[in-house]
């Protein structure tokens, strides 16, 4: 990523809590330099909170001259696999960052172990036998202390006799438990004697069969960040009440003091950011798959058309705060808005099409029209548009009985067809069901720009030619619910009542040829409409696009 040139006369921005805390950690000596890491668990898609926290992972050890490590935590076999791990590197290289190392919790099983072991021998951690609902139980609650297991005591040579045992695969999934030995009154309950390995007999997608106790997150996260010289641990607002067990497990094994620090998560409106419901959205074929444009992950919104810099925009104005709040989707649009709107392309699509002919168009008459590719662009590149008597405009642009400031075409009204000539409605053609079929015009052969005399009108049309027009696909996306904070919908509802009826639309729509010779590799704008983008479904006999957003908000639910 490059640096905007015109930041450097800007004023200094303030700095936000996490790096202040860097800034004096470098300053005091605390640490040479920033080492972060981004630790997904790799048991789904990555979502646009995810891309949150890779942005700010990964930027803040850019800001400071440091380094970021990828690192899978698989320490659960039996939801993980491969695919999703190659998921994850796609989407943090599709963000525009690359990870100093790779790495994976199951990289240091072997250490993980002998510290528990190291644990046992000093009286910290033991084997206990209770079922997982007892020990859920006599866990106490924040009011009540918890009960101690009868397990509690057993002597350091017993509970490493067991805890080999386990590890030798001699007992069933459920039957033995490691925990932690801490103060099963604390008021902090993740401190109650917290488990530290549970035996699961299933395929680890790296290891293999050599593991059937795997570490519980609370053990190996910490050390894991210790191995690697963690400086700054970030994690969002939920862990902060882990934070004392990771300080523990640390304290207690004299190893490389990493720390951790919280920032609140990214709540989005009008979506939901649980792996669990959506995964439920998959499975039920209510979204027709993990990157259906509708749903909120990193592959969903990039089929979307979102690029990587809408999304870093979008991180970087969210900021970092101390405290959970909800931000509006319409940030989210405003930011790809913003980016597309300074590179994308502009051609002309008719999504919902009347015909338009001119009746005094001369017979055999050839013509074409000049379009700028993109204004933004210094170079002022243009496409051609051919030109002819009959053409398709959008069915709204036409009214017979129109309010005031309807700047569009009407009975006896003039418009100007984009880069095109002046046309006046002569008479309106409907079938049998009194339905508009077709728009009869005039036209005034010297208003071409460039051609004649200019005169202005107050409306201007898209059209596109029907001669040479291709038929497109348009799928027309909307957002996923109706209701906006999806985390406090009302008790007894469920989230799925709430999804959108009219979030997707599919219809036939016809665009100039010059669309379909765009390579740019990003979404394009469709003149007046919004932007839109290439799906993977297209083919060059059926070409599909994705609405990415359109040029100002216009969410509404469809009844």
């Amino acid at each position: 990523m490059k640096e905007n040139p015109n930041e450097q006369n800007a004023e200094p921005k303030s700095l936000n809590f996490l790096e202040e805390i860097i800034s004096s950690d470098l300053a005091g000596g605390k640490c040479d330099s920033v080492l972060t890491r981004f630790p997904p668990e790799p048991n789904g898609y990555l979502h646009i909170g995810h891309a949150k926290s890779i942005c700010l992972n990964f930027g803040l050890a850019l800001k400071y001259g440091g380094k970021t490590n990828l690192r899978f935590d698989d320490t659960n076999p039996v939801k993980e696999d491969v695919e999703y791990v190659d998921s994850i590197k796609e989407d943090i290289k599709w963000l525009g960052f690359n990870w100093a190392s790779e790495h994976y919790a199951s990289d240091y099983f072997d250490q993980l172990y002998e510290w528990a072991c190291e644990l046992i021998r000093k009286g910290l951690a033991y084997v206990d036998d209770q079922t997982q609902e007892e020990i859920r139980k006599n866990r106490g609650t924040v009011s009540q202390p918890g009960v101690e297991s009868p397990y509690r005591n057993r002597s350091v040579e017993e509970n490493l006799a067991l805890f080999r045992e386990m590890k030798e695969g001699k007992y069933k999934d459920g039957e033995k438990v490691l925990r932690a030995k801490i103060d099963m009154a604390h008021p902090n309950m993740l401190l109650r004697d917290p488990l530290m390995y549970r035996i699961i007999h299933s395929t680890h997608h790296r290891t293999g069969d050599k593991w059937c106790i795997y570490p519980m997150y609370d053990f190996a996260h910490g050390q894991s960040d210790s191995i690697e010289h963690i400086t700054h641990s970030i994690c969002t607002l939920e862990f902060d009440v882990h934070r004392p067990l990771y300080d523990w497990f640390i304290e207690k094994l004299g190893i490389y003091p990493s720390h951790q620090y919280e920032f609140a998560r990214l709540n989005l409106t009008y979506t939901v950011m649980s792996k669990r419901k959506l995964l439920e959205l998959v499975k039920n074929g209510y979204v027709s798959g993990w990157d259906d444009p509708r749903m909120p992950t990193i592959c969903g919104i990039r089929r979307r058309g979102y690029t990587p810099e809408s999304i870093r925009m979008f991180a970087e104005k969210v900021g970092v705060a101390k405290r959970d709040n909800v931000i509006d989707l319409s940030l989210l649009e405003w930011c790809v808005r913003e980016d597309l709107n300074k590179r994308s392309n502009r051609y002309m699509a008719v999504i919902d099409p009347v015909k338009l002919v001119i009746t005094n168009w001369e017979e055999g008459k050839q013509d074409e029209c000049y379009g700028v590719i993109n204004p933004e662009n210094p170079s002022d590149e243009r496409r051609v548009i051919p030109f002819g008597k009959e053409l398709y405009i959008e069915r709204e642009d036409f009214m017979e009985e129109p309010p005031k400031k309807f700047f569009r075409l009407k009975p006896g009204g003039e418009v100007r067809l984009k880069y095109s000539y002046i046309v006046k409605c002569e008479e309106v053609v409907k079938d049998s069901k009194g339905n508009i079929v077709e728009i009869r015009c005039t036209y005034d052969p010297s208003s071409k720009p460039g051609a004649g005399e200019w005169r202005s009108v107050k409306g201007t049309i898209h059209w596109v030619p029907v001669h040479a027009a291709k038929k497109i696909e348009v799928r027309l996306f909307d957002r996923l619910f109706t209701e906006p904070f999806m985390d406090s919908i009302p008790e007894g509802k469920d989230y799925k009542d709430y999804l959108n009826p009219g979030s997707l639309v599919v219809r036939q729509a016809y665009a100039e040829p010059a669309l379909l010779d765009d390579n740019s590799g990003i979404a394009v704008q469709f003149e007046r409409t919004g932007y839109f983008v290439k799906d993977k479904d297209s083919t060059p006999e059926h070409p599909v696009f994705n609405r990415t957003v359109g040029l100002k908000d216009g969410f509404s639910v469809k009844k």
